[in-house]
């Protein structure tokens, strides 16, 4: 049971991680510069964690990844992938 908790935490990880790293985006000003260094310093931990076999950690910081994104693409920071 616990492996295959593991397993799925560790799937919902490389999912959500390859996803954010698809996406384009780029800073429209120097905060949005603090959310991409924000956004990718996320991505190298979650990259990190998952490398140690730190499955929680890996997941909450390709949350937090996420986070960032969609609140810098909300407030107009980012210019982001048109989703529509």
């Amino acid at each position: 049971m616990v492996q295959m908790i593991e397993e799925e935490l560790r799937n919902e990880t490389l999912k959500w991680l390859g996803r954010i790293k698809e996406k384009p985006f780029s800073p429209l000003n120097e905060t949005g510069r603090d959310f991409e260094i924000n956004i990718k310093a996320y991505i190298r931990d979650s990259e990190y964690f998952l490398s140690k076999g730190d499955l929680i950690r890996a997941f909450e910081c390709v949350v937090w990844a996420w986070a960032w994104y969609e609140i810098g693409c909300m407030l107009n920071l980012l210019r982001c992938e048109d989703e529509g």
